[in-house]
C-alpha cells in the first residue's frame, strides 16, 4: 500500500506563523502512513495540489481576507485542479488579528469552487499570540493526518 500524501500549504510572513507551520508538520508527521510536504503558497505550483491526497491550508487574516500569498496560488491553480481535485479533503487554520471571518470566507469561496471537501472546522486562532495555538495547529494536522491514513478521508 501506497503512502498517501498530504500537502501543508502555509503562508509564513512571522515568527508565530512558522511555529504555526511547523507545529503543524510535527502533528502530521506522528503518522507514520502518510508523508507531508510543505509549501509556502508563492512556491507551491498546482503539480503540488494535484499530488496531494489532502491538504492543510494555513493563512495569515489580511484585511478581513486570506493572505495575498494564498489567494496568488489559487489564481494560479484553481483552472489546473478544477476538474482533477473534486472532493480533495481539506483543513484551514487562520492566524488572525480580528474575527478571522473574511478569512475564512474568502478561502471557503475559493475551495467551494474547487470542490474540496472541508474535513474539519477552521482553526480560527483569534487575537493577540497564545502558546496553545502551536498545540491547535499540531492536533489539526495530526487528526488530518490520522484521518487520511485511516482512509477516513
Amino acid at each position: 500500500m501506497s503512502r498517501k500524501r498530504l500537502l501543508i500549504l502555509a503562508h509564513t510572513p512571522s515568527r508565530n506563523t512558522r511555529l504555526l507551520r511547523d507545529a503543524a508538520l510535527a502533528g502530521a508527521r506522528e503518522i507514520d502512513g502518510v508523508e507531508t510536504i510543505v509549501r509556502a503558497p508563492l512556491e507551491a505550483t498546482p503539480l503540488d495540489a494535484l499530488a496531494a491526497d489532502a491538504i492543510i491550508l494555513g493563512t495569515t487574516e489580511n484585511l478581513g481576507y486570506m493572505s495575498g500569498a494564498l489567494k496568488d496560488f489559487f489564481d494560479r491553480s484553481y483552472y489546473p485542479c478544477l476538474e482533477r481535485t473534486q472532493g480533495r479533503p481539506y483543513a484551514l487554520y487562520i492566524r488572525a488579528g480580528n474575527d478571522g471571518a473574511g478569512a475564512r470566507r474568502s478561502v471557503e469561496s475559493v475551495t467551494t469552487g474547487l470542490r474540496w471537501r472541508s474535513v474539519q472546522e477552521p482553526l480560527i486562532l483569534r487575537g493577540e499570540w497564545r502558546e496553545e495555538f502551536v498545540d491547535a495547529a499540531r492536533e489539526l494536522a495530526m487528526a488530518m493526518a490520522a484521518g487520511l491514513e485511516a482512509g477516513v478521508f
